[in-house]
């Protein structure tokens, strides 16, 4: 029989197994911590209004979000320490309509483009803090295509970008610019439009583009049952289908019809009540797309082509002068009484955007961006402006543009500033929300964990 002293010592051993198990576990579980950033204000965009003081960085994840204490205590002593000294973090940029590669320097045609374009586009588009972009249908051949696998295989820098192939549309309806002549899927019958929809999935497109209003006149819309067909058999394949529109009849019918997100407010009316209902209820997600139709509204130098503004100080690091002068030269040119009568219409695409936002609509960040002089990363600095003048919060704007943004795009590990999502990550000079211009006031920018470097990545930017 073992004797109570022999049994105190195979039971003091067990324990001490059992301890150094323990032990093992918890550092086994405990993530390894590479950098933290502390002593500034974290907006997580959690779906929980979370403003924390410090981020610990793991590789290219996110492993905790608190106090300054909290994650100095995960720090060892070869951990990289980043004090932010009252700086603000946040998510980076999120941009879900895009048409990269058709402007060079001022001129704005099809010729241009080419790799070296949207290359320029989609860096320019980090430099100002857009880790993603979703392309929106204005695609010729296989540039793009190639452009997204060698991002992929993390052989190319810029911007992530998403791919949406040739939109599809009735004859002569695609998109309106003489540089986009041809590009479009031009469908006349339901086979046709079946095809279209298989040929972009043989493809492995992140979304399909349709453009559905008679375009000012110059063509016929897209018929109810030729956008129906589109919309069944993308779903049959899993794939989302935004729709370019105009007329809010369309707009009720797409809806009613299952369509995934309306890339453009309705611009013929104010949003009626029942169709804010009904995107509300069908979780349809919208583009806002405020900033290229507010251009018109403008007469004279706007606030942020001056010094006050921190636009300009990113338009001049990355833009030629040339460029600069052109886009400053349309507004002082502008007719005052054009831009009256504009101001009437754009303020319907406020009022409507007011009433999805009241009504919990889920909005995200689209611009437009890439149309003639609507610059990356401008287009979508400017957006969140006019979002917030229209009357939504800049916390609500944040949202649109970064944990919703990812939402829509299938984005499951980015978006946010939470354990286990990717460390894509703005600091910024002053907190957007206090002013949401602040998010053109960039200090740093990192992506998947690692700091880019944005004076390297200017440099990349030939314009």
């Amino acid at each position: 029989m073992m004797s109570a002293a022999r049994r105190r010592q195979v039971r003091t051993r067990a324990l001490c197994a059992v301890f150094a198990l323990a032990v093992v576990t918890a550092a086994a579980a405990q993530p390894r911590v590479d950098l933290v950033l502390v002593d500034g204000t974290v907006i997580a965009v959690d779906g929980r209004d979370t403003v924390a003081q410090a981020i610990a960085i793991g590789g290219a994840t996110i492993v905790a979000v608190g106090t300054s204490a909290e994650i100095r205590a995960l720090a060892g002593a070869d951990v990289r320490v980043i004090d932010l000294a009252g700086k603000s973090v946040m998510p980076t940029l999120i941009s879900t309509h895009v048409h990269p590669g058709f402007q060079k320097g001022v001129t704005y045609v099809a010729a241009n483009y080419t790799r070296e374009t949207v290359m320029n586009d989609l860096d320019r588009a980090l430099y100002f803090g857009i880790s993603v972009v979703q392309s929106q249908g204005i695609e010729r051949g296989d540039v793009l295509y190639r452009i997204r696998t060698e991002q992929a295989a993390g052989t190319l820098s810029g911007a992530q970008l998403l791919v949406a192939g040739r939109g599809i549309g009735a004859p002569n309806a695609g998109p309106g610019a003489a540089a986009y002549a041809g590009i479009a899927y031009e469908i006349n019958a339901e086979a046709e439009a079946r095809r279209a929809v298989e040929e972009l999935a043989a493809r492995d497109v992140d979304i399909v583009k349709i453009w559905v209003d008679d375009r000012n006149g110059r063509a016929a819309s897209l018929s109810p049952a030729l956008y129906r067909a589109v919309i069944a058999a993308a779903h049959e394949r899993d794939l989302r289908v935004n729709a370019h529109v105009f007329y809010h009849a369309d707009a009720e019918g797409l809806v009613a019809a299952g369509i995934d997100g309306l890339v453009h407010l309705v611009r013929d009316l104010e949003m009626s009540d029942a169709l804010v209902a009904d995107i509300v209820e069908r979780n349809v997600y919208v583009n806002a797309n405020l900033s290229s139709p507010r251009r018109a509204t403008q007469v004279g130098t706007p606030p942020w082509l001056t010094s006050t503004d921190p636009m300009l100080r990113l338009l001049t690091e990355s833009v030629a002068p040339g460029e600069l002068a052109k886009m400053a030269a349309v507004f002082l040119q502008r007719d005052p009484q054009t831009a009256a009568a504009a101001r009437e219409r754009y303020a319907t695409l406020e009022r409507s955007l007011a009433k999805l936002s009241a009504a919990g609509a889920k909005l995200v960040l689209g611009a437009d961006t890439g149309v003639e002089d609507h610059l990356f990363g401008l287009a979508e600095h400017l957006e969140l402006q006019a979002m917030v003048d229209a009357g939504m919060t800049p916390a609500q704007v944040l949202v649109a543009a970064t944990s919703r943004a990812a939402e829509y795009l299938d984005l499951d590990d980015r978006g946010s500033l939470v354990p286990g999502k990717r460390a894509d990550l703005l600091v910024l000079d002053a907190s957007p929300l206090d002013d949401i211009v602040n998010t053109r006031r960039i200090s740093r920018l990192f992506i998947a964990g690692v700091e880019i470097d944005r004076v390297a990545l200017r440099a990349q930017i030939k314009d």
